[in-house]
């Protein structure tokens, strides 16, 4: 895939324009904010362009392995991230203590059963298996 075929597969795929910039790619205005391809030096290069900075995420020997990941990041259907309800910020806001005292228990229990891993025994606290 070249990045022309890279556009047309976005756009079928009903990427808006705005969220990425592509050297070719007609349609749409430089994004401000969202992925771009660039290619300097021989290399492809894939990044984010946020806040006005462009940071460098992968880059890549050829055009072809450049577009596929980009594609792959553009088109994934995981699910974003849901925003708390109100309900839910306001139990943030006013129990730090008990999140605080939560998080620190599964804190615990992951270094614990890490311990119990590195000696040899199993994740769920039992006895060792001795292979009989």
């Amino acid at each position: 895939m070249d990045r022309h075929q890279l556009c047309e597969a976005l756009r079928a795929a009903g990427v808006p324009d705005a969220h990425y910039e592509i050297p070719g790619c007609l349609g749409g205005q430089p994004s401000l904010e969202g992925y771009y391809l660039a290619h300097r030096e021989g290399q492809w290069i894939v990044g984010v362009h946020e806040r006005g900075r462009r940071e460098v995420l992968e880059t890549f020997a050829d055009e072809s392995r450049a577009c596929a990941w980009l594609y792959e990041r553009l088109t994934d259907e995981t699910s974003p991230p849901v925003r708390p309800t109100a309900a839910e910020m306001d139990e943030m806001l006013h129990d730090s203590e008990g999140i605080e005292r939560r998080a620190q228990e599964q804190l615990e229990q992951a270094l614990a059963k890490s311990r119990r891993e590195a000696r040899g025994g199993p994740p769920n606290g039992g006895p060792p298996n001795d292979g009989h």
